[in-house]
Formats: C-alpha cells, structure tokens, sequence
C-alpha cells in the first residue's frame, strides 16, 4: 500500500492506495499515529482502496478513537462499493465519519 500526505488548510490528507490488510495496516498505523501528533483533523481517501481485512479495520477504529480524544476528526471519503459493503456488513458505517 502507498500512502500520500497533503497538509491543506488545517486538515492532514491521506490518499491509501491498495489493499489494506495484515501486511499493510501496520503503514496506516505509523501515517495516522504522525498525523495525530500534528495540528488539524484527520481525511482519508479510500478512493483507490479496494480491500480491508479485521486488521484494517481495526486500525481503522483505532484512529477513529485516537482522534476522538485528542479533539480531532476523522472522516474517510471516496469509498469505494467494495470497501462499502465490509462497512456495512461489520456495523463501521455507524462507528465511523464516512463522508
């Protein structure tokens, strides 16, 4: 998985593209944990991801918590269909701020 950043206008931007699973959350961790520690709320865009294991939603709900309590949002855009239906499935279309 590639993970892009973008500082823009208070709000760290993170573009995943790939799968996101056992092998990969583990670089979601690292790239949400670092965005945390900075100023503003949180964005990713899951346009170019088509998979997410348990592992991936758990980091997922993860920073979802984190940013919960340092103050910040979270919201996840571009969802694609696939990834979707694993939200909806798994009850993470109530858990987290998909836009």
């Amino acid at each position: 998985m590639e993970i892009e950043k973008i500082q823009s206008e208070g709000t760290v931007i993170l573009t995943l593209n790939g799968r996101l699973d056992t092998t990969t959350s583990p670089k979601l961790q690292e790239a949400l944990t670092d965005a945390l520690s900075g100023n503003g709320n949180i964005e990713l865009d899951l346009m170019k991801v088509d998979y997410v294991s348990s592992a991936g939603l758990r980091v997922l709900l993860q920073g979802e918590k984190a940013s919960k309590a340092a103050g910040k949002t979270m919201n996840l855009k571009n969802v694609t269909v696939e990834v979707m239906e694993v939200f909806d499935v798994t009850g993470f279309t109530g858990v987290l701020n998909i836009i």
